[in-house]
């Protein structure tokens, strides 16, 4: 585990509930930033912390449309300190094909572009920016995913964008994460206070 990680642990469990009896993190960035890997080396940090990934619920037709449907499968459920149940999106058939089963837990991880948007906010304890910029993440990605996945991606781009540009994240960033030879570097972000 990277040494970083151990004392952002720490911290991310003494921050008071945010949802319900779960405080509610998001690791956001763009495509191709490095949040799915990040983001489990945390939960292992966290002792094995659950993790939503925002993959997930979205779809081709509604990339960055799932807000609704987090909110009523995840966060109602868990606000209440219940159980969350959430259709899991398989991108090849293009249907949601299976069911996951989340119980509310001290600390809970989404990961995702899009997760520290406006609509979510109010339900994070701490937002997380992945500090990769867009080009050089999206490069990441495409050569990740490979030359089947072009014209994903052909789309994808311009819709990140389009987000990004409506509703931004990184400004309201509690924590910036740098990945480096060494692994991470954590650093305030511009939402922090001293």
């Amino acid at each position: 585990m990277n040494r970083a990680l151990a004392p952002l642990a720490a911290r991310l469990r003494t921050l008071p509930p945010s949802c319900g009896p779960v405080r509610l993190i998001a690791v956001d960035g763009h495509a191709g930033s490095g949040k799915s890997t990040f983001t489990g080396r945390l939960a292992d940090a966290l002792g094995g912390a659950p993790v939503v990934h925002t993959d997930d619920l979205a779809t081709h037709e509604e990339l960055f449309a799932w807000d609704k449907r987090f909110r009523t499968q995840v966060l109602e459920p868990l606000s209440r300190g219940g159980t969350a149940r959430y259709g899991v999106y398989d991108w090849v058939r293009g249907e949601f094909t299976e069911e996951r089963v989340l119980a509310p837990a001290p600390v809970v991880l989404v990961e995702g572009v899009g997760t520290g948007r406006r609509a979510l906010r109010p339900w994070l304890a701490c937002l997380l920016w992945m500090e990769l910029a867009s080009d050089h993440s999206w490069e990441r990605g495409q050569l990740r995913d490979g030359p089947d996945l072009a014209a994903f991606w052909s789309g994808w781009i311009p819709a990140e964008r389009a987000h990004f540009a409506a509703d931004p994240s990184r400004p309201y960033a509690d924590f910036l994460v740098h990945q480096g030879k060494l692994g991470y570097e954590v650093r305030e972000g511009p939402s922090s206070t001293p």
